[in-house]
Order: C-alpha cells, then structure tokens, then sequence
C-alpha cells in the first residue's frame, strides 16, 4: 500500500471515516424520501471503441439501441479514458479518481486498494438496491484488500444462454437483469445496476462477421493498420461482438419500458477503451482512449443533443451520487456533469471541460524484470502530446515473449509478420515525445514534436501536463516513480520474461 506520503493516507483515511459517519446519518433520511428517488443503469462494454455506433455515423456496426439512447437523450463525442486498459478505467469509474491518484490499480491485473469510497457502496449506505451482471472491476484482487464482493456489487450471473458465435460470453445479461429485478424488496427502492459486457473482448470466431451477411467493404479501416481482408474481416468480427452486445441492452431497455421505469431510469452506455486492436488498447494514442457515451433520463434531461464537453470516467461517479442525492466522497476527485445533462445547449456546453490528461505503468508482463512502459499524455480540442518515459524499450512488450501488451489476433500477425510501417506504428520504438494535431490527425499518424513550429506549443501542454499531475499526487511527478515498480501482477506469469527465459534452457 505504499506510494503516498504518510501524512497524505492518514488525512485520506480520516476523511473516509468522517464522511462514512456523515452517511450513516443521513442514509434513513435519504432512504424516507420521495420514492421516486431515480435508477441508475451502467451499461459498460469491454473494449468497444469511439465511433463505432450508428449514431456516430458508422455503417459497418448496427447498434439500434445504443442509438436509440443517444437519440432520446445525449450523444457525447469526447469521452475519455484516464488508462485504456479494463482494470485501471474500471477502478477511475467506481472510485471518481484519475489512474495515477489509485495506488496499485493504476495497473492491470493488479490489486484493488480499499482505501477509497466507491460508488455503488455509498449508494448501498443511502438504500440503493445494487448489483452488476457481467464483467465488473477487473481482471484483479480485490478478496485481499477486504471487499465482500466486486466493487462493482453483488454479482447476478444465475441465467446463460447460446451466443451467435464462439468467443461471445454465455452470460445472459438482460435475463440477469431481470433476476436482478426481481430480487429488489419492493418497486419504491431505487436501484443502481452495472451491466457488464464481457464483448467485444477477444477472442473472436474468425469468419463470424461475413457468415452474419456483413460486408468486408463497408468496414472503415483506420491508417495506422493495412487496408485488406484479413483486418477486415476481422473487424467485422469484433463487429458482431458489438452487436451482440447491443442486442442485451436492448432487451433491457423493453423490460424497463415494460415495467413503466425507463424514464425514471439514467441509462449511461459506454465503454472502457478503445477496440482490440494493435496501437488501439493498451496504447496511449487517441483511438486507445477515446470512448463511446450515450445518456439518457426520460424528461429529466433535454433529448436530442449532442455534445461535445470532455467527459473523463472519472466523473462518472460524482454524477450519479449527485442524481441519487447522496454526498460526493471527499476522496473523489472527479466532478459531476449533471449541468450538462441537464443544459438544454448542443455543443459545448461547459468550455472548461477541454482537457484530459492519460497515463500508464505497467498494463501485461513481456519485459525484462517485468518492467512497464510508463507514459503520460494530455489531450486538448487541438492537440495530444505524449510522454514517453522509456524510450529505449518496447512499448507492446518485447519481441520474444510476444507483445503481450497487444492481444492476439489475425491483424496482429499480419502487422507483426510485415516488419514494415504498420509494424513500426503498433510495435516499434517510440520517441521520448509525441505530438499529433488531433483534430486534424485523430489517428495520430503524425508526430509533430520535431517541427519547430510547434515548440511552444508542445512545451506549454507539457508544463500544464506537468503541473496537473503534480497537483494531483502522481508518485512519477513527485520524485516516487519507483513506487511502480513494486506493484504485484497478480494474473498467470506465462508471458513473463523470466518464465521466457527458462523456455530457453
């Protein structure tokens, strides 16, 4: 549990405290009001990337229903990410903090801490119904630090089913749904329920997407990969996953409708990272951190708007204690965009809201001492600038134990098998610093950060990038980097070096 000053936990963990004894107070009173009090539904896919939705425009993945609730509520086109990978995002989701203020969870495969509030706890306190169906916090431990069940809340996994396709899950989300609606004590008490896809996560039916009658020439294929048809046909695999997925959440929305709570219901649909792909997940380029987001809450919030405000997953939290009338934890640093939701402007809405900075440490084993590959990033409207820290080191993971940090898939063994520009983007070295013009180069295929043109520019978002961090307790900015060295993978060590090494002898 170390990486902070002492003075700094002693002053968190009174707070916690404090605020818990706050809640315990106010929790009958929260729990006697109006029952009316509104639903919260978190509908959380696993790597499922900005775009890719109908109404972001793509017309290679249908996703009606996803649709349906930006449609009838808010369409959001910058949402982020704090760490593109599943474990670091879920944990800035339930505890409102950024990747580097979360102690060993800011890696993957790694332990959940229990010295911060989450959310569905607090909304436990306040006499919320709580579950979650699916993929939760994770993959992880969190039985070592104290937690009874996920952070995410009980589990419901009592109904399966028959997927389209091998790789898809057999978990029946909408049915678990149900059964998690049925075990609420009555139809006053408000519920808040985490809707885990385990989908798109690989790994996929090869061949699923053309046997479903998609079509390879409608998939929109991003530069930094080859234009052909081993990538896309395995887009339009992943696709199929994406649809899959779709198809659950729509079944929940008819059963809300159906039971005459989808109005007084906030459906949140969005996702943990980017798609898996190689210089997608896990990699701290656009595409790897920009998320989809759709909300929507009946009349309580103005319909048919887009917006265009940076949303960080960490403000997920403070915003649904804010809807459910509960207190904001003094350990979340996030803040609430109920404002947002609640303007009746497209557009922007909040103009501070222009910023997010994004950072990694180690995400999967394939390095030398099982070393990660830390970086810290800053996205403004106009720009990304990325700072890698080891530059003489390979950022998907060495060559020889695989690039673990990229999971397999047909794309990655064309790229890697090419040894040409494409491999060079998802697998090569990469400079100490990157700058793209972002909004011109979302796919960032062109660093910037040697034209003098740009320095001023790049040394500004450095500074503030520097500064933020600071700021906010980054052990790396602080002068205690080595704080994650010692963090435990606590997953399988097959891609290990060490367990490289002894396949060797």
């Amino acid at each position: 549990m170390d990486g902070l000053p002492a003075v700094v936990e002693s002053k968190n963990l009174m707070h916690r405290r404090d605020f818990l004894r706050q809640l315990a107070v106010t929790a009958p009173v929260l729990a006697a009001q109006s029952t009316r009090r509104p639903n919260i539904l978190f509908a959380i896919a696993d790597d499922w990337g900005h775009g890719h939705a109908g109404a972001y425009g793509a017309k290679w993945v249908k996703t009606p229903n996803f649709d349906r609730v930006a449609r009838e509520g808010v369409l959001f086109h910058n949402c982020f990410t704090s760490n593109p990978k599943c474990s670091p995002c879920r944990a800035t989701i339930l505890t409102g903090r950024n990747s580097w203020q979360l102690k060993e969870a800011i890696n993957h495969m790694s332990i959940f801490p229990n010295d911060f509030a989450v959310y569905p706890d607090l909304l436990v306190k306040a006499g919320y119904f709580v579950g979650h169906t699916g993929k939760g916090w994770g993959p992880g431990d969190f039985q070592s630090t104290g937690f009874k069940h996920n952070p995410a809340g009980p589990a419901f996994m009592k109904h399966r089913n028959k997927p389209p396709a091998n790789g898809i899950a057999n978990v029946d989300y909408a049915k678990n749904f149900e059964y998690f609606l049925e075990q609420r004590p009555n139809r006053e008490t408000p519920f808040c329920f985490w809707l885990g896809f385990q989908e798109p996560h690989r790994k996929y039916e090869d061949g699923s997407g053309v046997r479903a009658g998609m079509k390879p020439e409608d998939v929109a294929v991003p530069k930094y990969l080859p234009d052909n048809a081993v990538v896309r046909g395995d887009m339009l695999d992943y696709a199929v996953e994406v649809e899959w997925l779709d198809q659950h959440l729509g079944r929940v929305l008819a059963k809300l409708e159906a039971s005459g709570e989808l109005d007084n219901t906030l459906v949140v649909v969005t996702s943990d990272h980017g798609m898996p792909f190689p210089r997608v997940k896990g990699q701290i380029y656009e595409h790897g951190f920009h998320i989809p987001l759709a909300i929507r809450w009946g009349k309580s919030i103005p319909a048919g708007r887009t917006v265009d405000d940076f949303i960080n997953t960490r403000d997920f939290a403070p915003t649904f204690l804010e809807v459910a009338g509960v207190p904001k934890a003094p350990t979340i640093t996030g803040r609430s965009f109920l404002d947002v939701l609640k303007s009746s402007k497209s557009g922007t809405v909040d103009p501070t809201r222009d910023t997010m900075l994004v950072a990694k440490e180690r995400h999967d084993l394939g390095r030398p001492n099982d070393a990660g590959y830390p970086v810290r990033a800053i996205r403004t409207k106009e720009w990304l600038y990325v700072r890698n820290y080891t530059p003489d080191a390979w950022p998907a993971g060495n060559p020889e134990t695989g690039y673990r940090n990229v999971d397999d898939s047909p794309t990655k063994t064309l790229v890697i098998a090419s040894f040409d520009e494409y491999y060079k983007l998802s697998f090569g070295k990469r400079p100490a610093e990157e700058l793209y013009h972002v909004s011109e180069d979302p796919e960032c295929m062109k660093n910037l950060a040697t034209v003098r043109a740009h320095a001023v520019v790049m040394r500004n978002l450095r500074d503030r990038m520097e500064k933020t961090l600071q700021e906010e307790g980054d052990p790396r900015m602080n002068g205690n980097a080595e704080f994650f060295d010692t963090i435990q993978y606590t997953g399988p060590r097959k891609h290990s070096y060490d367990e490289w090494l002894k396949n060797q002898k």
